[in-house]
């Protein structure tokens, strides 16, 4: 067997091995949205139906409406709503806007990488 294949076969594990772990993982995800507003309930709809989809039983969502709880701006340093921020797994990531760019999300919460959604929008 050449190294290439070797080294090609190595990665092919170890992308398996890293998928099957990320299949299991907890996602613990903030939605902060500005009342109920037509861009707020979008938001909401939209990261509901994208967890559902993609992470059905692994995930908590929790909605903050910032104009009933102001602190969350000062501690959250948000500059903008609605804001999606997913706190578990690693690494911390945020995600502004209506949330209806699935393939943003998909890889904002890490389910898909970058290459993996440039192959797709290639084909």
């Amino acid at each position: 067997m050449s190294e290439n294949r070797k080294d090609e076969d190595s990665t092919k594990e170890f992308e398996k091995t890293l998928k099957e772990s990320k299949s299991k993982e907890k996602y613990i995800l903030r939605l902060y949205v500005t009342g109920m507003s037509f861009r707020s309930t979008k938001a909401i709809e939209n990261v509901k139906k994208i967890c559902e989809e993609n992470l059905k039983g692994r995930y908590e969502l929790e909605v903050v409406d910032v104009l009933q709880q102001p602190e969350y701006v000062k501690k959250e340093q948000l500059l903008a709503a609605p804001t999606l921020i997913k706190k578990l797994p690693l690494p911390l990531r945020r995600l502004i806007g209506d949330m209806s760019n699935k393939e943003r999300m998909l890889v904002g919460l890490d389910l898909v990488s970058k290459s993996q959604n440039n192959q797709k929008s290639k084909s």
